[in-house]
């Protein structure tokens, strides 16, 4: 679906939007632009990152707005993000995207309607900072996921997935983190008009804010793995120590039932009226030896 923009008094440049283009519709519209077929092609495929580049008479952009599929865990930049490309000079603007992006709209309701933005690199900024703004929910949203699993952690019963969930959520933290590593490149060499400059300024205060938040996240579910590993192998290691500490009481037990359950004729101790009950105090006497070198070593 394309929708114009078209130059009125109102906007002084046209605007081009094409969603979800259908074959030989961007292609048509390019050789009316005169865009060059390798920026088309770039613009056409799905898993393109983000980049920037100044042409003869038209700059290409590429940016990437969070806007993950229906996927239980996105692992992947196209899992969680969708292409939007941005084709401009002072004339025009072109935006092209697979998905609806409804702060287009917003973009062009709140600025160029209301003539706050008269030029096309100032609505350009505008773009730019709505896609980065589009990671700030998923940025609360991960932050108290972690906060989640933290207090998880240290439960006596954790969830059995709770390794895997973590797992996807550093995954997913990575991916985000170096999708607005690539969109870094954009914001810093793009440029709009001096009296735009504080809205640009504001779009790379949010891409810096965004880096931080997402690598603090990273780092975050990485020390709760290293956390839930370290405890899952304490909690190993008491249950190996409970079983250790029977496996010495009754060995030397075992041992002694052994030797007097083998069937010899001449044991002497077997003809004794006593025999059972010295037997029995030798093995509680053997037992209290064993505690008592246990609590001396501080092993108990």
């Amino acid at each position: 679906m394309t929708t114009h923009y078209p130059i009125s008094e109102a906007i002084p440049f046209e605007w081009i939007d094409v969603c979800s283009p259908e074959p030989g519709e961007l292609e048509a519209i390019a050789q009316e632009r005169g865009l060059h077929p390798y920026t088309v092609r770039d613009c056409l495929q799905p898993d393109h990152l983000p980049k920037f580049e100044a042409l003869q008479d038209t700059n290409f952009v590429i940016l990437r707005a969070y806007r993950p599929k229906n996927l239980q865990e996105g692992q992947t930049i196209q899992d969680i993000t969708t292409k939007v490309a941005l084709f401009y000079n002072d004339d025009y603007l072109l935006t092209v995207h697979r998905q609806p992006l409804e702060f287009l709209d917003e973009v062009h309701e709140k600025y160029v309607n209301t003539k706050y933005s008269n030029a096309v690199v100032e609505v350009v900024t505008k773009i730019i900072w709505y896609v980065l703004h589009s990671y700030e929910i998923p940025a609360q949203e991960l932050t108290e996921e972690v906060d989640h699993y933290e207090n998880l952690i240290f439960l006596t019963q954790t969830p059995r997935n709770l390794q895997e969930k973590l797992y996807f959520l550093k995954r997913k933290a990575s991916v985000t983190r170096r999708v607005l590593e690539l969109s870094g490149d954009v914001i810093h060499k793009f440029d709009t008009t001096p009296e735009d400059n504080s809205s640009l300024q504001d779009a790379r205060d949010l891409h810096l804010k965004l880096l931080t938040i997402y690598a603090q996240i990273r780092e975050d579910v990485s020390d709760l793995l290293h956390t839930h590993l370290s405890i899952s192998a304490q909690r190993t290691n008491d249950v190996v120590k409970v079983l250790t500490i029977f496996s010495a009481f009754f060995l030397p037990l075992t041992f002694i039932a052994g030797i007097y359950g083998m069937n010899f004729d001449v044991m002497p101790e077997l003809r004794h009226p006593l025999g059972y009950f010295f037997c029995l105090l030798f093995m509680l006497l053997v037992c209290i030896g064993i505690y008592a070198w246990f609590k001396r070593n501080k092993w108990m």
